[in-house]
């Protein structure tokens, strides 16, 4: 059973926070965080703890999700959380090496053509009109806003 204490939003009223939003100049951080959160408290709605965007920053973090898991269930705020990641990270990301990874992690958009059509196809079910959509932040953004009764 989860901490009592644990702060944990309720992704079925509204969306995670946007991938964009850094902690520690992570971005992508905050929302596997309360999608982490939301998983333990049974309010995640549609959305995933530990899916190919969460591994982005995992991987890159060098931790592993069960044990993020397993410390966001003892009621941990983001503060904390940033603490134990640098105590346990297996690749021990320098502040720079973490603002470039980020950088480019808010331009990265489709790599081959596959991938480029599945986001096309992603786009579409959203919007038939919107042309400023390039990266995979802009169509989560784009997604979290429709999905909350946002018109595109």
């Amino acid at each position: 059973m989860a901490n009592k204490n644990l702060f944990a939003p309720d992704l079925t009223k509204r969306p995670p926070r946007s991938a964009r939003v850094r902690l520690g100049g992570y971005v992508i951080l905050a929302r596997c965080l309360d999608k982490g959160r939301a998983t333990l408290a049974g309010k995640n709605g549609e959305y995933h703890f530990d899916c190919p965007l969460d591994q982005h920053i995992l991987n890159f973090a060098g931790i592993k999700a069960t044990d993020l898991k397993k410390q966001l269930a003892l009621g941990k705020g983001d503060e904390e959380i940033l603490r134990w990641i640098t105590a346990h990270s297996k690749t021990k990301p320098t502040t720079w090496e973490i603002t470039q990874w980020s950088a480019y992690q808010e331009q990265r958009g489709p790599g081959d053509l596959k991938t480029r059509q599945y986001f096309n196809g992603y786009l579409e079910k959203l919007s038939k009109t919107r042309e400023d959509i390039y990266t995979w932040f802009d169509v989560l953004d784009l997604d979290d806003y429709v999905t909350f009764g946002g018109k595109a």
